[in-house]
């Protein structure tokens, strides 16, 4: 029993961590844009085929790939921002539709390069680890690692650097903050770039678990919701707090009754939250 609930901890805590990564892009947009960014699942995929194309067609080493495509979607972000979501800030309606149509042209372009088959990215590692009683695929472990050392990063950039301060300021107060001559069109962009980066990141650790296809980032995008709900929309512990147990309730779920009920599973912990705690576990209340 011991090893089991070890294992299940440890499955969830990996899969979490990823999680983690997606929802704190997609809040961190919300929270400093007000943007809803349903665009964020293709962000998730663009970071799965820029990895794929480096390490696998490139033959590039895993980590730089995995660098290298968090560095180029973080541009794709900063473009889509600049040329598009900086046209309409402000109306949060028209940012939804043009997020809904970035989304749809960004699976249809990939579906046009790439084709609609699944592929598969080269495996960073291989074999398995033992910890304790509980044994855990090499490459799940070196995913979780690197996505704790990337949710570390962003902490430090958020709480340490001279951009994420004024992030955080634009999220708090964008008058006030604009008045001790903060540009808020520059930390918008900043934001989408910084949010886009952290999708980008968790489909480059996931391409080698999973296939890689077009419509690979739906799912992805619909766990990112999921979690800012349970957590609180705009609340970035509540992502990290609302990713980790989404990821544990599925392991749990997982394992004992399979996928399916897993999935099912997830969305009534929602509902339940959403019943009890309407803001989420960490939102302010209106």
């Amino acid at each position: 029993m011991l090893a089991l609930s070890l294992q299940i901890v440890l499955n969830g805590l990996t899969t979490g961590v990823v999680y983690v990564l997606m929802a704190l892009g997609f809040t961190l947009i919300f929270g400093i844009m007000r943007v809803v960014n349903f665009a964020h699942g293709e962000l998730y995929m663009a970071g799965a085929f820029a990895v794929t194309v480096l390490s696998g067609g490139l033959s590039w080493p895993h980590l730089p790939a995995i660098l290298a495509s968090v560095v180029l979607v973080g541009l794709l972000g900063a473009a889509l921002q600049r040329l598009l979501f900086s046209r309409v800030i402000g109306n949060e309606f028209n940012c939804m539709i043009l997020a809904l149509a970035v989304s749809i042209c960004l699976q249809s372009l990939a579906l046009i390069v790439f084709g609609p088959d699944e592929i598969g990215a080269p495996r960073p590692v291989t074999g398995v680890v033992h910890l304790g009683p509980a044994v855990i695929p090499a490459d799940r472990l070196f995913v979780g690692a690197v996505a704790i050392v990337l949710l570390v990063a962003f902490y430090l950039f958020l709480n340490k650097t001279r951009l994420g301060l004024m992030m955080r300021a634009v999220a708090q107060d964008p008058e006030m903050a604009a008045l001790h001559g903060v540009r808020p069109n520059l930390i918008h962009t900043a934001a989408f770039a910084v949010g886009s980066m952290l999708a980008g990141a968790a489909g480059a650790l996931m391409a080698p678990i999973y296939t890689v296809f077009p419509y690979m980032g739906e799912l992805p995008m619909m766990k990112a919701f999921i979690v800012v709900v349970l957590g609180g929309l705009g609340s970035l512990p509540g992502a990290v707090i609302g990713g980790l147990m989404l990821g544990i309730v599925e392991s749990a779920f997982a394992t004992m009754l399979g996928s399916t009920v897993a999935a099912l599973v997830a969305f009534a912990v929602v509902v339940a939250a959403i019943a009890v705690r309407p803001e989420g576990l960490m939102g302010r209340r209106a």
